[in-house]
């Protein structure tokens, strides 16, 4: 018997244990990994000559306005909490376009004919979907609605068809509205004029996140911090285990099936906390779910990643912590340097690159290999000029499911009713990125963990659901080191 059983030890499912820890309650966390931290985690590889290069899961940065978090994450890592500036840009067409956006860099870089094309398409949109009210019914019409035809393909449709491997005009409003909600074309030149005139910080708010805060060893360190604090207090963290089986009763969960390093064990919990996501979770409920329900789920798709991490004979290649590639052409759609997060993630005088490739399992990219995946790097960063051939020194291929959640313009009806049955069970609380079928930030995930933790030691739930539904930009950040949840 246990009171609780955690299921996920990605950065919701850990806070969950961090603030079921302080309040004393008895819990035991399951993974199915080898390590935890989930999409957040930190990679460590020792090379044949004994230095060794660290890498998150991508560009991992901590920003938040909820001024809570920040003291939740201090308590933890506290010195090695560093703040850093930001410097992040795009490279479209063979030129770098800052962001936040530099209004004179994108003019000089676009030329006056491309510009004037797109404030007439600006000026267009307006009309059309401002005077004459034509309806924003998918996500490419609400780009075009607020920065016009030209701008919008120049860096929003053609990078989020990158992302999803789906139309523009397939994908929900709902992913605007909860990525780039109030982002505009006035919204980015007010944000310029401010950042010019030094009035970007306001009474602690930022417009744009300017600089956000960092583990100097990797995001990874968090969670590993989390992790040997909830064992240290006796609670256990069972890698390489997860569920096969989940009984429920009358609008509860009353015992799971948990494959522990490959051998079964039954747990009674009163509670369960769990960041499956949702399809999967399903099919491990006995009895089954309605096949309405069932049939629901399947509908429920996700774009999965492969990363591909070299390291390189090469002190710096840019001092971005990360550039988005929007064309399609270029295999990747970002690449991180890990180095301008933090000088401790390589060794002095070298440095790496983390590449991110979009694709759906079992397509080519899923299927290619480390060498296939680096000769189609090499073919575009040599001529870059972002490093040579001749300074790689490593390079090491990851793959991960589900990473991002698609929001096709009819996902509202299909997860609506999911997470209405699950719903039911009183005892059940489903949090994260993968367990809410939500794209939110490492900043909401905890936050929905802490909340199902508080839940349980209240007895009165909170709304998870409402975590990260604000009505405005996700850039928005806060400084501080007070308040609540």
């Amino acid at each position: 018997m246990k009171e609780t059983c955690i299921l996920g030890a990605g950065p919701a499912g850990l806070a969950a244990a961090m603030e079921l820890t302080h309040a004393g309650k008895n819990f035991t966390l399951y993974e199915k990994s080898d390590r935890v931290g989930g999409l957040a985690k930190t990679y460590l590889f020792t090379e044949p000559d004994g230095l060794t290069f660290r890498t998150d899961n991508g560009p991992h940065r901590f920003f938040s306005k909820n001024p809570y978090l920040y003291g939740f994450i201090e308590g933890l890592i506290k010195e090695n909490w560093i703040e850093v500036k930001r410097q992040t840009r795009q490279f479209i067409a063979g030129k770098f376009y800052d962001y936040p956006i530099n209004p004179a860099q994108a003019l000089a870089n676009i030329g006056p004919r491309k510009a004037t094309r797109m404030v007439a398409d600006y000026a267009a949109a307006q009309l059309r979907y401002g005077l004459f009210k034509k309806p924003i019914r998918h996500f490419e019409d609400h780009v075009v609605a607020h920065f016009g035809r030209t701008l919008a393909e120049f860096n929003m449709i053609n990078y989020t068809e990158k992302i999803w491997g789906v139309k523009a005009n397939t994908i929900h409003t709902d992913w605007a509205t909860q990525r780039i909600k109030g982002l505009s074309v006035g919204f980015l030149v007010k944000a310029a004029a401010e950042r010019t005139l030094g009035l970007f910080r306001t009474k602690g708010l930022r417009t744009l996140v300017d600089s956000f805060y960092y583990p100097e060893y990797g995001t990874g360190l968090i969670y590993e911090t989390i992790a040997k604090k909830i064992a240290d207090a006796g609670n256990p963290v069972e890698l390489e285990s997860y569920p096969v089986r989940i009984r429920h009763h009358n609008n509860r969960i009353t015992g799971l099936t948990v494959s522990v390093k490959g051998a079964l064990k039954e747990i009674t919990p009163k509670t369960l906390i769990e960041s499956i996501p949702p399809k999967e979770f399903l099919k491990l409920l006995d009895p089954a779910p309605p096949a309405a329900i069932t049939a629901a789920a399947e509908k429920m798709r996700y774009r999965d990643q492969v990363y591909l991490f070299i390291t390189l004979d090469k002190e710096r290649i840019t001092r971005d912590q990360w550039i988005y590639f929007p064309e399609k052409h270029i295999p990747f759609g970002r690449i991180t340097e890990m180095n301008n997060f933090s000088q401790k993630m390589s060794p002095h005088g070298k440095t790496s690159l983390f590449l991110e490739f979009f694709c759906f399992e079992g397509d080519a990219v899923w299927n290619a290999t480390k060498e296939e995946l680096l000769e189609m790097t090499m073919k575009h960063l040599e001529p870059l000029g972002f490093c040579k051939r001749s300074e790689v020194r490593q390079s090491y291929l990851m793959r991960q499911k589900k990473v991002y959640p698609i929001y096709d313009t009819e996902y509202k009806t299909y997860v609506d009713s999911v997470k209405a049955y699950l719903d039911r069970f009183e005892n059940l609380y489903y949090i994260g990125r993968p367990g809410r079928f939500r794209y939110n930030n490492q900043d909401h995930s905890l936050e929905m963990g802490i909340m199902a933790a508080r839940s349980v030691i209240t007895g009165i739930r909170e709304d998870i659901e409402a975590v990260g539904s604000e009505a405005e930009y996700f850039e928005k950040g806060s400084h501080g080191t007070t308040g609540t949840v």
